[in-house]
């Protein structure tokens, strides 16, 4: 059995404009890196390696919940030794939080021969997001352990479906400045009128059928939230000229990157990729708010 094992874990868009809590994807750039290493004790010891300060104690650390969750379902006791280092910022909107407590599970699964089904790996990985969020959801998650584009089902009982997807390059500008899912969530309206429900149930529908059938159209067309993002996105200095300039310069589409406050851009070439990228930092440089892209792919290999 192995003793220590490395991982680089993706960071991750969630809702994909329209799926909210359902729709995620992967993404090559930016990933966390994860080392565990077996103990002979029972326990887990955590040290980041990182400026982030976040807690070590597991059972206030994403990782560390998710991973006394895995254990928990062990016949036996065991022990692991965690060194995280983070390269999605904490509150990016990037599946910071899904990067530790998925790369936590697989890394601990993978040491121990893997005992453990990637749907068990999802729901364990759940206990790191309501440490985060104070909810359990999966749409970091999923995509993080499975790769490529996921849609979440359901959540009690778990079912997950891995979508097919065709080439697409994703432009992310994130702002630095910190929106925190569970303020982010508090927002939000807990009701919604049938006429939004219903335009939003079509745009859903048709992102998955672009999605699978490679119809850049249609994707375009249906990357649109009309529940959601009107309320996020106030808490977003400059999206409304990122996302209008995006579009204007040949991008699909795109919105808010979970809870933000990153913004993500689909386009069918690199070129226009990366002009997107070039708007979005003109955008941040005229207003004053520091700010980093990243111009990749999705990430398609499983964690």
């Amino acid at each position: 059995m192995r003793k220590e094992i490395t991982l680089d874990c993706p960071a991750t868009v969630a809702n994909l404009v329209c799926g909210f809590d359902i729709l995620g994807m992967a993404l090559q750039d930016p990933c966390d890196r994860i080392t565990m290493r077996l103990r002979d004790e029972p326990g887990i010891l955590i040290t980041h390696t990182d400026s982030y300060d976040l807690p070590t104690e597991p059972e206030k650390n994403v990782a560390g919940a998710a991973l006394l969750d895995l254990t928990a379902a062990l016949p036996g006791p065991a022990g692991f030794e965690l060194e995280i280092t983070k390269n999605i910022k904490p509150g990016s909107g990037l599946g910071s939080s899904a990067a530790s407590a998925a790369g936590a599970v697989v890394a601990a699964n993978k040491l121990l021969g893997e005992p453990f089904s990637r749907h068990d790996l999802v729901r364990f990985a759940m206990a790191g997001e309501k440490v985060a969020s104070g909810v359990k959801h999966a749409d970091n998650i999923t995509p993080c352990i499975l790769g490529g584009v996921t849609l979440i089902r359901s959540i009690f009982p778990l079912d997950i479906v891995s979508l097919g997807a065709p080439p697409l390059y994703v432009t992310v500008v994130h702002p630095q400045i910190e929106v925190r899912t569970s303020d982010a969530r508090q927002i939000l309206r807990k009701e919604v009128l049938l006429k939004n429900a219903i335009r939003q149930w079509g745009n859903i529908a048709g992102l998955v059928a672009g999605l699978l059938q490679g119809d850049y159209d249609l994707i375009g067309r249906s990357l649109e939230d009309v529940i959601i993002e009107p309320v996020r996105s106030i808490l977003i200095p400059g999206f409304d000229e990122v996302k209008s300039g995006s579009r204007e310069a040949g991008a699909l589409g795109g919105g808010i990157s979970g809870s933000g406050p990153s913004i993500f851009m689909l386009s069918k070439t690199s070129n226009t990729a990366h002009e997107v990228a070039r708007l979005m930092a003109g955008v941040y440089q005229r207003i004053g708010i520091d700010y980093k892209t990243y111009v990749t792919t999705l990430r398609q290999e499983p964690l």
